[in-house]
C-alpha cells in the first residue's frame, strides 16, 4: 500500500464532482422545504462556480504552458481589474473616480507584495513563473478586495451620515486631517478585521486552502505549514496596505485643500 503522504493527490472524475454537487442539492432541498427562497441562488452560484473554475483552469493551463511574462502580466491585470470592480460594487455608496482608485490600490499592493514574496522569499526566479505569481496574486486580491470594500463602505457611510459632526470640528478650527483621522482609523480597522480573525484561528479552527491543497497533493505537512505562514503574512500586509491606501485616497478626494468636507460628492447606489 502506498504512503498517503507521498502518493500524491487522488484524481477526481466528473462523477465525483456530481456527487459533490448533490451536497449543494441537499441545501437547495432544505431551502425549498422551508420556503427560504434560496434554491435559485444556490443553483446559480453552483453553476457559476463550475463554469468560472473550469474556464480559469483552462486559462491557467495555457498560461503555465507558455510561461510568457507578457501573458502573465496580461492575466494579472485582468485579475486586478475584476477585483477592483468587485471591491467597489459591495459598498452601498460611491463617488466619481472610485473605480480607478480601487484599481490603483489593488495594483500597487498586489504587485508589490507578490514580487517581494516571489523575488525574495521563494526565489529561484519564481517571480517570472505563472505557477507562483498567479496563485499568490489571486490570494492577495481575494482578501485585499474584501478589506478594501469593508474599509470603503464604513468610511463613506460615516462621512455621509455623520458629516455634520466632521464639519463642526472643521468649523471649530480642526484641520482636515484632525477631523478625518477618527473615521479613517476606524475604517482601516474594519478592513483589517477579517484577516486578523483568520490569523487568530488558523490551524486550530481551520486549515487554509493552500495548505490543504499541498497536503492532499502529497507535500510534507511541515513544508506546507511554512508556505502557509508566508501566505498569511503576505495577505495581512497586502490587506493593511490596501485599506490604508484606499482610505487616504478617499480622504484626498473628499476633503478639499481649504479644509472642507465634500460630502456632496458621495452618492447612494439605491
Amino acid at each position: 500500500m502506498s504512503d498517503p503522504i507521498t502518493a500524491g493527490a487522488i484524481p477526481l472524475g466528473f462523477s465525483d464532482l456530481a456527487i459533490a454537487a448533490s451536497l449543494v442539492a441537499v441545501a437547495g432541498g432544505v431551502s425549498l422545504t422551508l420556503r427560504l427562497g434560496l434554491e435559485r441562488k444556490l443553483l446559480l452560484a453552483a453553476t457559476r462556480t463550475v463554469v468560472q473554475l473550469l474556464l480559469v483552469g483552462y486559462v491557467l493551463k495555457w498560461v503555465f504552458g507558455i510561461d510568457n511574462p507578457l501573458a502573465i502580466l496580461g492575466l494579472a491585470l485582468i485579475m486586478v481589474a475584476a477585483a477592483s470592480r468587485a471591491a467597489v460594487a459591495r459598498p452601498s455608496r460611491e463617488f466619481s473616480g472610485i473605480t480607478w482608485r480601487s484599481f490603483l490600490t489593488l495594483t500597487l499592493s498586489g504587485f508589490v507584495t507578490t514580487l517581494v514574496v516571489t523575488g525574495f522569499i521563494i526565489g529561484n526566479g519564481s517571480w517570472t513563473k505563472a505557477q507562483y505569481v498567479i496563485p499568490l496574486l489571486g490570494m492577495i486580491l481575494g482578501n485585499g478586495l474584501t478589506g478594501l470594500s469593508l474599509c470603503l463602505d464604513h468610511l463613506l457611510e460615516t462621512l455621509a451620515e455623520r458629516g455634520r459632526e466632521v464639519e463642526l470640528e472643521l468649523s471649530l478650527g480642526a484641520t482636515r486631517w484632525e477631523a478625518a483621522r477618527g473615521p479613517l482609523a476606524e475604517a482601516v480597522r474594519r478592513g483589517m478585521i477579517p484577516i486578523i480573525n483568520s490569523m487568530m484561528v488558523v490551524g486550530i479552527v481551520s486549515l487554509p486552502g493552500m495548505m490543504t491543497g499541498q497536503i492532499l497533493e502529497g507535500a510534507d505537512p511541515l513544508g506546507a505549514v511554512k508556505y502557509q505562514v508566508v501566505v498569511m503574512f503576505m495577505i495581512a500586509a497586502a490587506t493593511s496596505v490596501s485599506s490604508i491606501m484606499m482610505a487616504l485616497l478617499v480622504y484626498r478626494r473628499l476633503f478639499s485643500g481649504r479644509h472642507q468636507l465634500r460630502s456632496d460628492l458621495i452618492r447612494s447606489k439605491d
